[in-house]
């Protein structure tokens, strides 16, 4: 949740990149801990350090189905000279380690997960054996089919095998007091496997935020529905809640709202039961349709601190109109980006990614970047004074734009992996030269 405003500016300022981004993740705060069972934690980020509470695997145990045996009593083991082994029982995953004891010249059949009995030193493959039937060594699917009532009390073993051969040793995965997983980490499907096999039901983190996603605009169409004069399909809120899924948030997309200044405002109050972000899009620029500014420049609850949205000019391209505030009784942030496809994705990596993964309480919240050679048939130019952003596919140590600087051309935005960065103070970049990129994958 917020818990401060946006710096006071005036309506004319020319904000930088930087300047915008710092005061959302000054007001931008991680969200509270809570303890959720496993199902639910996927994609939620821990808030302290898990201890392993018992080693894995808990006890030694057999990693093939098979014999266990003693080295001594297979060493030197052959097919001309097999060793003959007296089988004194079944071994199963999941019965008890010491049911049954191998003594020497004894052999236990033992199952893939199953305990080594006391005794046992080594396991060998039931391929390496006749399988307790008296005919030579068993095909691989042959063994798998034996059945504990097919073969007889005893088995012929063909090869030798090593002391600890074919056993997982208890704690040869983790050990007990060892440390499972640190504060910070994202909790994926291999984290909750792990979780799982220690034992814990349920771990402490914070929760993935969610994030109300609405484009706004009277011309803006469902897709799938049919297009009207003047009117064109909807593609930034579904664009923008993939992003927000994509940066870790449980995203709600709320279809297009019409540019009605009242409707818009209720329809965000209505979203704010389930948001701890809302993002809009369209209607920030200074036209006279551009409804978001009328409806949320007085938003906000009077009598406290802290409320309201504030408009900016940035000195970016794409993206130069923003807005950014705290909306409702629980000042929930509000970034609002401008209409323009690519302007909206761009703003969107720049400003409402970091604060989605400032909610989530990670501690590096910006897409990675690097260096790269620019490769272009002639040199790019860039406005003067602003931060160019340009859709590029970066390839090894170089990088090159896909399409034109226009933002709203979306087919290649659909190609690009990465943005091509063009600081303020450079108008012009020949080919060849090292540039800074942003890597969107």
């Amino acid at each position: 949740m917020s818990t401060a405003a946006p710096r006071p500016a005036a309506e004319d300022r020319l904000w930088s990149v930087d300047e915008h981004l710092e005061d959302i993740l000054a007001t931008v705060r991680p969200l509270e801990p809570i303890e959720l069972q496993l199902p639910d934690a996927q994609g939620c980020v821990l808030v302290e350090d898990v201890t392993v509470p018992v080693s894995l695997p808990p006890f030694d145990n057999s990693s093939m189905d098979g014999y266990a045996v003693r080295v001594a009593d297979v060493a030197g083991a052959s097919e001309e000279f097999p060793a003959a082994l007296e089988v004194v029982g079944d071994v199963a995953a999941g019965q008890a380690a010491d049911r049954l004891h191998v003594g020497p010249g004894q052999a236990a059949r033992i199952m893939t997960g199953a305990p080594l009995p006391p005794g046992a030193e080594a396991v060998v493959p039931v391929e390496w054996t006749d399988g307790g039937l008296g005919e030579g060594p068993v095909s691989q699917m042959r063994a798998r089919s034996l059945a504990p009532e097919q073969a007889s009390g005893h088995v012929r073993v063909y090869r030798p095998a090593d002391a600890r051969a074919h056993v997982r040793a208890q704690g040869s995965d983790v050990k007990a007091g060892d440390r499972a997983l640190d504060a910070g980490t994202v909790l994926g499907p291999p984290q909750i496997a792990l979780l799982a096999a220690i034992g814990r039901a349920s771990v402490r983190v914070r929760p993935r935020p969610r994030v109300v996603v609405m484009s706004t605009g009277s011309e803006l169409v469902q897709p799938g529905e049919k297009l009207g004069s003047g009117q064109i399909y909807d593609s930034n809120s579904f664009a923008l809640t993939a992003a927000a899924r994509d940066a870790g948030a449980i995203a709600y997309r709320v279809g297009a709202v019409a540019d009605d200044a009242d409707t818009l405002r209720s329809t965000i109050e209505d979203q704010l039961v389930r948001a701890d972000l809302v993002v809009t899009t369209g209607g920030v620029s200074v036209g006279a349709y551009d409804v978001v500014k009328e409806a949320l420049e007085h938003v906000g609850d009077e009598d406290e601190a802290g409320g309201g949205v504030e408009f900016r000019k940035l000195a970016m391209q794409p993206g130069k109109p923003q807005g950014f505030g705290s909306v409702g009784p629980d000042h929930t942030p509000l970034l609002a980006l401008p209409g323009n496809p690519v302007s909206s994705y761009v703003s969107f990596e720049l400003f409402v990614r970091p604060a989605i993964r400032t909610l989530m309480g990670l501690p590096d919240v910006h897409r990675p970047t690097t260096r790269a050679k620019l490769t272009a048939d002639k040199a790019l130019t860039s406005p003067k004074g602003r931060r160019q952003f340009l859709r590029a596919v970066h390839t090894g140590g170089s990088v090159r734009p896909v399409g034109g600087a226009g933002s709203h051309l979306v087919a290649a935005l659909a190609h690009a992996d990465s943005l091509i960065v063009v600081p303020e103070d450079v108008e012009s970049v020949e080919p060849g030269v090292e540039v800074e990129v942003v890597l969107l994958g």
